[in-house]
């Protein structure tokens, strides 16, 4: 494990890291990382020109361990975890855990304070009736937040996702105002590319990320609600990705759904929004051996059927989803619809079920409503 000396300690380093996440709050407003600068463009940001920071290309094979460890050349990535769960009392929950990591400039290479990465945590459970959220922010370069190898480690204070291997077993923790988790996430099979090879396609015009996930992690753990500590069971699902620009500048935002399906297949399918191109479309069907198929632009189709009110706004909480050429037409429903991420750059993500040809749970993220 990664030595906690790392991280700064003692009244001045707290008060000295406490301001500098004052001023990083400040920082995310006006530098031109997603959705700050009034240059920006797309959702948060994400369709920004970014020519200067290192591209996603076609002709570059993703490589592990390497690629589960930082690339500070580019300008935006995360390691991210959402999973489906039940409590020994039969109560349905949903967990996430999200580092990202933000290069305030291109080329950066400078260490400590001097670092422009920007690392960026959120954590949440969700129930039936409540939905917890947890925020926070460090600077790179000071030990307060990374990622690093040999055994693996990604954390933000004392949040950590750490362990032997992505296709091994991995621990997870996090905490909050109301509620904290630790859980321990087994694989139970094999990392999967997105796009072609790990290249996944976001819009016409050829914006793009690097892009896969560790869809079958099996679950175990605790999850402490207020006073009461819940045990849990259940199935998680990692994603991994980075990109420079994987959005257009007239896209939105996106919805996007992983889905346990009840023969041990996955699939993964979003939509991406644009009212000027047209809404891009995309997804990897992953057979229960772990073989992947991605999915053409249009293949797949996404109809909201009902709006919930949340935080001032209407957003699609129920859903239709149809993948024709696998037989595919499902309803799907929230476990709870106020799953809203009250967060620097707000978003509604939270566990779903659904039924109709084919029934199951799994995890919905929405952006830009």
């Amino acid at each position: 494990m990664r030595d906690r000396t790392e991280r700064p300690v003692g009244n001045a380093h707290a008060h000295r890291v406490r301001m500098l996440n004052i001023g990083l709050l400040w920082a995310c407003l006006i530098w031109p990382w997603p959705g700050n600068s009034a240059a920006a463009q797309g959702f948060a940001g994400l369709g920004t020109e970014a020519q200067d920071y290192a591209q996603v290309t076609p002709d570059v094979a993703l490589t592990f361990p390497r690629d589960h460890l930082a690339h500070p050349g580019f300008r935006i990535e995360w390691w991210y975890v959402t999973a489906n769960l039940v409590a020994s009392d039969g109560t349905e929950m949903g967990l996430q855990w999200t580092l990202f990591r933000q290069a305030g400039a291109p080329g950066d290479t400078a260490q400590g304070w001097q670092s422009a990465q920007v690392w960026m945590g959120h954590a949440a459970v969700t129930t039936p009736d409540a939905h917890y959220v947890a925020e926070r922010f460090a600077r790179g370069g000071i030990g307060q937040a990374g990622v690093s190898g040999s055994p693996f480690v990604a954390w933000i204070d004392d949040w950590e996702l750490a362990g032997d291997s992505f296709d091994d077993r991995l621990r997870l923790s996090a905490s909050g105002d109301g509620f904290s988790y630790v859980v321990e996430l087994q694989a139970q099979g094999p990392l999967v590319l997105h796009g072609e090879q790990g290249v996944s396609v976001k819009s016409s015009g050829g914006q793009a990320s690097y892009y896969y996930s560790q869809p079958n992690f099996a679950l175990e753990g605790t999850v402490m609600l207020g006073a009461q500590t819940h045990t849990v069971t259940g199935r998680a699902w990692l994603d991994r990705e980075w990109s420079s620009q994987p959005l257009s500048g007239t896209q939105s935002g996106w919805d996007w759904f992983a889905l346990h399906l009840p023969e041990g297949e996955k699939l993964m399918m979003f939509r991406l929004r644009d009212a000027e191109a047209g809404h891009y479309t995309s997804g990897t069907w992953i057979a229960s051996d772990g073989e992947p198929t991605p999915l053409e632009n249009g293949a797949a189709r996404f109809e909201p059927l009902a709006t919930s009110q949340v935080e001032g706004r209407a957003i699609p909480t129920r859903w239709r989803l149809q993948l024709p050429e696998r037989g595919l037409d499902i309803t799907t429903e929230a476990v709870n619809d106020q799953s809203y991420m009250t967060t620097a750059f707000p978003y509604w993500e939270g566990p779903i079920r659904f039924s109709g040809s084919h029934s199951g749970v799994g995890y919905l993220e929405m952006t830009g409503y």
